[in-house]
């Protein structure tokens, strides 16, 4: 995988096409990356000791290597033309 975190990325496929953002975490096993504020799901959380109240959290979930695209590539192509 040649996308590691802090990498900016344009998503090229799913819900967040056209959009870019910053990777957060890679998971490698499974070919996947997390980037801040893409593919935002909603997460149900019941009270427990590390939070009192319970409630619905927005969440960034892993999307798939392939569906990004590094920006700084881009920018090196289009400098070259």
């Amino acid at each position: 995988m040649k996308i590691k975190v802090g990498d900016e990325v344009l998503v090229i496929a799913g819900k967040d096409k056209g959009k870019n953002g910053k990777v957060i975490k890679t998971l490698r096993d499974k070919d996947k990356v997390v980037v801040e504020g893409i593919n935002m799901v909603k997460k149900h959380v019941k009270p427990n000791n590390k939070n009192d109240k319970g409630g619905i959290f927005d969440l960034e979930a892993p999307i798939h290597v392939s569906n990004v695209k590094k920006i700084e590539e881009n920018k090196k192509e289009s400098k070259k033309k």
